[in-house]
């Protein structure tokens, strides 16, 4: 998991802390998994970001249409001991939230028309589906989508501890997207809360992809920022200020504070006692789902 991958880049590269990020549900397991450091007494995160994060459920959008007891039950009963739910499934959900665009526009176009629709290089990256563990997906429908157990200190016991958010303290970047459908801004922004450390919040146009893959050389878009540490979004939007262009220029200049400067890149991959195992990207990336 992700402490193990802490570890291992600690070791690589001579360091007592990396930087951290994760998006989206990695955004969630990575503040689980310093959740549970931070109750052995372990810091292994300089830095966290933090993009189009949950760690409130208690909004979760369009998804929750699909979550309740019910679902859950029979997720439970029958993957939720071993088995997988097959990552087409999952495209079906994404794509129904967005049917319009995601199946219906394709009906039309390519069956009643007779048309090939055109490259898209982030449609492409959507359709990489992944198939889940089916105990994970059970645990996690229940405990985040469902019950909201994150949110609570010490309610959750993962690895043999009680995970209490609070107790991640390190300096945390957030950014979420206006018009993502997945993980609404406004929930995103509740997460502030829960945290220990200093916060930094930014919020992005476009949606859940598109807001976050936003070159700056495009000087496409653009972001709002807001010192204030108000706890209601809306209020924080309300006394916003909108900054043309990408917010990745704002996240370089944040993440420079938790490093010593630029260093030339390695020649070799991993060390002695981490190999590289085989050539990016990799057999997992090639299996098809």
């Amino acid at each position: 998991g992700p402490l193990t991958a802490f570890r291992v880049a600690q070791e690589i590269c001579g360091v007592d802390q990396v930087n951290a990020l994760g998006f989206c549900v990695g955004g969630t397991i990575i503040s689980s998994a310093l959740a549970v450091a931070a109750a052995r007494g372990e810091k292994p995160v300089a830095s966290l970001t933090l993009l189009t994060t949950l760690l409130d459920f208690s909004d979760p959008g369009e998804l929750g249409c699909f979550i309740d007891e019910t679902s859950v039950v029979t997720r439970e009963n029958t993957i939720g001991k071993g088995g997988l739910l097959h990552g087409k499934e999952l495209s079906s959900v994404f794509s129904s939230l967005r049917a319009n665009d995601l199946i219906w526009q394709y009906v039309v176009g390519n069956y009643l028309k007779g048309g090939k629709p055109m490259a898209f290089d982030l449609l492409y990256w959507n359709s990489d589906s992944t198939n889940l563990p089916g105990p994970f997906l059970a645990w996690y429908l229940r405990n985040m989508y469902l019950e909201n157990n994150l949110r609570v200190p010490g309610k959750l016991a993962m690895c043999g501890v009680k995970a209490d958010l609070g107790r991640v303290d390190m300096p945390v970047f957030i950014l979420a997207t206006r018009e993502d459908h997945i993980v609404p801004w406004q929930s995103s922004y509740l997460g502030r809360a829960l945290l220990g450390g200093e916060t930094t919040f930014v919020l992005g146009a476009s949606g859940h992809i598109a807001g976050v893959i936003n070159p700056a050389a495009k000087n496409k878009r653009s972001h709002w920022i807001n010192d204030s540490r108000t706890t209601n979004p809306d209020e924080w939007l309300a006394g916003a200020t909108e900054v043309k262009g990408s917010w990745w220029p704002r996240w370089a200049d944040w993440l420079k504070r938790f490093a010593d400067g630029e260093v030339a890149a390695r020649g070799r991959l991993g060390s002695k006692a981490h190999k590289p195992t085989e050539p990016a990207p990799g057999r997992y990336v090639k299996e098809k789902a």
